[in-house]
């Protein structure tokens, strides 16, 4: 029997089969982004930990990282009420660039002259203050220029919240669908696709590699001082991979861990789940960042996990930073 019997007969009754397939439905846009169904549901969102309990899988940490995780609880359930589509991947370096040609948007660290950021190991890890090789703002970084070499195919970084939400924009007015970035909500129901675990394939973080381009043996090579919080083995990236190199998720979706931070629509608020609604939460009405999540090609795999949060300024623009974006359902589709 059909797992959605009424969106199997809302299907055979819709005139949209794209959008009113059931879940797992791919849609193309006018940039060649693909776009998953993710159906409404609901889960427990946020993570509740013993600080002993992390430390016996994370043992070269210290203690003290795992008494600073607050605001991934309380563990508090989610009603997602309506389906939306999802980028099967980050937003590419080559759709991006698309973007950027028929719009005539300019980019926020070209146009306020500061620029972004970029890997230059010239930064010396193990003596420099910041300790990482990433040097910024610098006006010679942007998307186009982040410190190494990037094909059209991996994702855009050093893109600030406002050019995500602008390249959203336009293509909401050019397709006449509704682009935007997802809520935190949104985005962590999405990453786990059904998962309990830290992870959408388990708890084990050396296992996370066989889904996510983190912080590996290939990366620590850049980072000797670091090598102890690498994943051990090897997904032959360095930096940045090409987008769905990785085994999907349950839900069809790509780099949902590690490749690149992507934006989400929340304000930051440290203890927002202390009062999120159950349906369809937005987060803070205001704030001073904007959250961001899913780690990086450059993150240990302690912070690329699906209920950990991070957050930026809306103009931070950074050589770890990109977005995926999301296409609502419309309202007449059936959920």
């Amino acid at each position: 029997m059909h797992k959605y019997p009424v969106l199997l007969f809302a299907l055979l009754c819709s005139a949209d089969s794209a959008l009113a397939g059931d879940a797992g439905t791919v849609v193309e846009n006018s940039l060649g982004m693909k776009f998953v169904r993710i159906p409404a549901g609901e889960f427990p969102m946020g993570r509740e930990e013993s600080p002993d309990s992390w430390a016996k899988d994370f043992p070269q940490y210290d203690y003290q990282r795992f008494l600073g995780l607050g605001d991934e609880s309380p563990r508090h359930p989610v009603r997602l009420t309506r389906p939306f589509l999802l980028g099967q991947t980050e937003v590419t370096v080559g759709q991006f660039r698309q973007f950027l040609a028929a719009s005539g948007y300019q980019p926020e660290a070209e146009r306020d002259g500061t620029g972004g950021y970029g890997y230059n190991p010239a930064y010396d890890p193990a003596t420099t203050a910041r300790g990482d090789a990433f040097e910024g703002r610098n006006p010679r970084y942007s998307w186009q220029n982040v410190g190494f070499p990037q094909t059209d195919a991996e994702p855009v970084l050093n893109v600030t919240w406002n050019d995500a939400v602008a390249m959203a924009d336009w293509l909401s007015k050019t397709e006449g669908q509704k682009y935007r970035l997802p809520t935190e909500a949104e985005w962590e129901y999405a990453c786990l696709a059904g998962a309990t675990t830290r992870y959408s394939n388990g708890d084990d973080p050396q296992q996370v590699i066989a889904i996510a381009n983190i912080f590996d043996a290939d990366s620590a090579v850049n980072w000797p001082r670091w090598q102890g919080y690498a994943i051990t083995g090897h997904d032959q990236y360095a930096f940045t991979a090409p987008v769905g190199s990785f085994a999907p998720n349950a839900f069809g979706l790509y780099d949902m861990l590690g490749n690149a931070w992507e934006w989400v629509s929340d304000w930051y608020g440290q203890d927002y789940y202390k009062q999120s609604s159950v349906n369809d939460p937005q987060g803070p009405d205001t704030g001073r960042a904007r959250v961001r999540r899913g780690g990086s090609w450059h993150s240990w795999p302690f912070y690329a996990r699906c209920s950990f949060r991070n957050w930026n300024t809306p103009e931070s623009r950074y050589t770890l930073l990109g977005m995926r974006l999301l296409r609502e359902v419309e309202a007449d589709s059936p959920k």
